[in-house]
């Protein structure tokens, strides 16, 4: 097993659903077979207009042939382990590309970095997972001095003092994904709820909105950012409720 890097386009012709699926041809079958039952990361190419960079994390459950189209393959995705970053990490920081296994020995990047489907070195892979988490920070600061009581509103889900395969195992946990998917929804609708269009934020500078799956967890719905909608906590109880 080995973690992998999935480079993937919104406007591609491959048949891909990150959190289903990813589509490649028969010559990245060998590398891809390196990552089944382990995670990937998925990559926003730089070319691609208001690119995400390194944007999502998933598991590789099985790789089977395309039978709709010859000569290609399919990543299935685990159902339940794609979980979209909290903060999206691009290609470059202020030192250089953050994926530093791509860099050849005159430290320029090189032709690896061009290949859809590719290995990622151990010390890169966390070092993205670690910025896309977040770091499990609270989406808004609390101003008022106090601190996240464990079993009580957002939990405090701290990564970089776990070993690496625990911050893994982590990804698998509801309270951890349920922050992370918390913090990315709630950043697309701009801490809004969708249906009353109310943006509240309490006295320690926290949204009162909710991040709700579109499908449920239960019936396998990704925590995705195409899956979650912010809602206000009376919106939230209706909408689990079928109300609205």
């Amino acid at each position: 097993m080995a973690n992998g890097v999935f480079i993937y386009r919104s406007d591609s012709t491959y048949e891909d659903d990150p959190a289903a699926q990813y589509q490649f041809p028969a010559q990245y079958l060998s590398r891809a077979k390196e990552f089944i039952a382990d995670w990937v990361i998925y990559l926003e190419p730089t070319k691609v207009a208001r690119t995400r960079g390194y944007f999502a994390v998933a598991c590789v459950q099985q790789i089977i042939p395309d039978p709709k189209a010859e000569g290609m393959y399919i990543a299935i995705i685990e159902p339940g382990t794609y979980l979209d970053f909290a903060s999206p990490v691009a290609f470059k920081g202020s030192e250089g590309p953050i994926e530093r296994g791509l860099l050849n020995p005159h430290g320029k990047i090189s032709g690896r970095a061009q290949s859809a489907v590719r290995p990622i070195a151990t010390e890169d892979f966390y070092r993205i997972l670690d910025l896309g988490l977040d770091g499990g920070r609270t989406l808004l600061p609390r101003n008022d001095g106090s601190t996240v009581v464990p079993g009580v509103g957002d939990e405090g889900v701290i990564f970089e003092t776990e070993t690496p395969r625990e911050r893994v195992q982590r990804l698998t946990t509801r309270i951890a994904r349920d922050h992370v998917f918390r913090v990315s929804v709630l950043k697309a609708y701009e801490e809004t709820c969708a249906l009353t269009g109310l943006k509240l934020i309490n006295g320690g500078g926290r949204a009162e909105v909710a991040a709700a799956h579109i499908k449920p967890v239960a019936a396998n719905g990704p925590d995705s950012i195409n899956n979650g909608i912010a809602l206000s906590g009376t919106a939230h109880w209706m909408f689990d409720r079928g109300l609205i």
